[in-house]
């Protein structure tokens, strides 16, 4: 009898078990299934569509007096809380068929109130396929557009210092891939705009792409990975083409090798084995 009821109590305990298992692992798998889908909707900023038309493709609409993309302001992000300075990001829309350039812009997008979640002044990080940033001030109503050239990008950062506030951007502006539009397979630079100066900076290298970049510990200044096409497609293919890094010093403006050129080269001859 004693043995029934053990038996009893760990075939039930078993099935608890087995239960609460089974909890764990639909959870879990709920949530790698609900990261998989953010970083693909992250990574697929970097669609073709998503880029704007290359000059020479403006070029053709507007000789037929045509549009194919139209603008849409994103929600205001708040960025100064003591200066009521807000980021407004600006999207595109491609249109399903060509429209009349001189027809009505009725793609505004723009929301009616402005929603900020407590802390999301400090997340450093919007993403989306912009073209533009507009900078608001609520508390003069004024508002100033960052880049006058078009441009094309999908993730916007800001970093916090002592009486400074910095907006990082790497975006393209040239056709450099050659695939008729600007997007995040072209070359990109790196702007820096300081709230601070209400000046931006510029930082980049003719025929290279700014591949990734991390500021110096306590500094402003940052280490930039710039990536080197090899192959001269005109796109930075990271999976098999090498990356440089440089030093760029925020003050002056300047970028300088953090590798020492000897070493970087006795490291390439110990890879390919031309030196013992």
């Amino acid at each position: 009898m004693k043995i029934e009821k053990v038996k009893n109590y760990n075939q039930k305990l078993l099935a608890v078990l087995g239960t609460i298992g089974a909890i764990f692992l639909v959870v879990g798998l709920i949530a790698f299934i609900s990261i998989l889908i953010r970083e693909y909707r992250w990574s697929s900023y970097d669609d073709d569509e998503t880029g704007i038309l290359s000059d020479e493709k403006i070029e053709t609409l507007q000789k037929e007096n045509k549009r194919e993309q139209v603008i849409s302001f994103e929600t205001p992000k708040l960025i100064d809380t003591l200066k009521s300075t807000y980021i407004i990001p600006v999207a595109h829309k491609n249109l399903n068929e060509k429209e009349d350039i001189n027809g009505l812009l009725n793609a505004y997008s723009s929301s009616d109130e402005f929603y900020e979640k407590p802390d999301s002044r400090y997340s450093g990080g919007f993403y989306g396929a912009f073209h533009n940033v507009i900078l608001y001030n609520a508390n003069d109503g004024t508002n100033n557009k960052l880049f006058d050239s078009r441009v094309n990008f999908n993730d916007i950062k800001t970093e916090y210092f002592d009486k400074e506030i910095l907006m990082l951007i790497k975006a393209s502006e040239k056709d450099t891939y050659k695939d008729g539009v600007i997007n995040l397979k072209d070359f990109k630079s790196l702007y820096i705009y300081s709230f601070s100066q209400n000046k931006m900076k510029k930082v980049g290298i003719d025929g290279m792409d700014v591949y990734n970049y991390k500021f110096i510990n306590n500094s402003k200044n940052l280490v930039i990975g710039f990536g080197i096409d090899k192959n001269s497609d005109g796109q930075y293919e990271e999976h098999n083409e090498p990356t440089i890094l440089k030093k760029y010093d925020f003050e002056k403006g300047l970028l300088t090798d953090i590798i020492d050129k000897k070493i970087s080269v006795d490291l390439q001859k110990t890879l390919e084995g031309t030196e013992k």
